[in-house]
Formats: structure tokens, C-alpha cells, sequence
């Protein structure tokens, strides 16, 4: 199993997906691979894994992401060891990954990949959190709130909606969905007793 959690920036998928990985320790975060500047309390691997372009371009040149797109005008991209490696473990790797990608991983992996898209509770709420964070200028903020509404216009593509009102509500909700996933036949593979 694969959880992907997708939501516009501002939806609460950072806070959501810490709630809920410390409520389950079988969970592991994969780490994204970006071009985007470090920001400030930003650790390097745990955070994101941040490289410059060149870097960047030779692991798209290895194909050594599953996923990769430019979002806000820097690269991102899911790497294809860091799946395999949790796997090994008996991880479930969580995805926190913009639409570009999700739609992506959503193709490739098919029914081992458990989708949520996490919705805000409302347009106002999201704004209020992007301009709460106050790490981002405002014309920053507004191309945000602009290509939020594009990336709702895909939740469709995604097997649940989750809407983030209250945290403790939101991770209870993604809890339910992981222990419904578990049980489906096609997670077993075969039945558990043979006729």
C-alpha cells in the first residue's frame, strides 16, 4: 500500500500527515526531492531532500523518480529508491504531493495506491493560513490561492475527499480510510482461509 495525500498549499497536509504517521508508526514520510530554496526550520532529508537543477536533472535523466513536476516554479519529484526502500522495511510510504504528481502517481500505481485529496474548509480558510504562515510575499500567496482552485478542479481523479475543519477529525477520517485499505481482498492478495 501507498498512501497519497495531495491538497492545495495551505490545506494543512504537513500537520495533517505528522498526526497521523505519529498515530501509526507502520507509516513512513517520503521525502520529496526539490529545487526549492530551504526554508527557514527546514531540515535537509527530512523535510525535503533539496538539490540544485543540475542536480535535479540528472536524477530525471536516470529516471530515478516515479513522479517529478515544476510546481510554483520549482521541481519536485518522488524518488523511486526512497518507495522501494520503505517497502523493504514493511513501511507504508505517505505521499505529500501536489496534483501534477498525484495524477501521475494515481496512473502508475493504480489500485496499490490509496489516494486523498484534502480539501480546506473553505476559500477564506485557505487564504487566512497562507497569509498565517507569513513566509510568503503576497503576489506569492495569490498565485497560491489561484492555482488552489485549478488543483480542486482534479479532486475527482482521487478514491477519497477529506475536508481539514478540525485536525483531530481530519486524521481520524485518514486512520479509517488505511484500516478500510488493509482489509479490502485485493490487500490480502489471497484469502485468508482456503475454501
Amino acid at each position: 500500500m501507498i498512501v497519497l495525500i495531495t491538497g492545495p498549499s495551505g490545506a494543512g497536509k504537513s500537520t495533517v500527515i505528522g498526526s497521523l504517521m505519529e498515530s501509526d508508526p507502520r507509516l513512513a514520510f517520503s521525502v520529496s526531492t526539490t529545487t526549492r530554496p530551504m526554508r527557514e526550520g527546514e531540515v535537509h532529508g527530512t523535510d525535503y531532500d533539496f538539490v540544485d537543477d543540475a542536480a535535479f536533472d540528472e536524477l530525471v535523466a536516470a529516471d530515478a523518480f516515479v513522479e517529478w513536476a515544476t510546481v510554483h516554479g520549482h521541481r519536485y519529484g518522488t524518488r523511486r529508491d526512497h518507495l522501494e526502500t520503505m517497502a523493504k522495511a514493511g513501511r507504508i510510504p505517505v505521499l505529500d504531493i501536489d496534483v501534477q504528481g498525484g495524477v501521475q502517481v494515481i496512473s502508475k500505481f493504480g489500485d496499490e495506491l490509496v489516494s486523498v485529496f484534502l480539501f480546506p474548509p473553505s476559500w477564506q480558510a485557505l487564504e487566512e493560513r497562507l497569509r498565517g504562515r507569513a513566509t510568503d510575499a503576497d503576489e506569492v500567496i495569490e498565485g497560491r490561492l489561484k492555482t488552489a482552485r485549478l488543483e480542486v478542479g482534479f479532486a475527482d481523479r482521487y478514491t477519497y475527499w477529506v475536508v481539514n475543519a478540525d485536525l483531530e477529525a481530519s486524521v481520524t477520517r485518514l486512520q479509517a480510510i488505511v484500516a478500510a485499505e488493509e482489509v479490502r481482498a485485493r490487500a490480502l492478495a489471497v484469502p485468508p482461509l482456503a475454501p
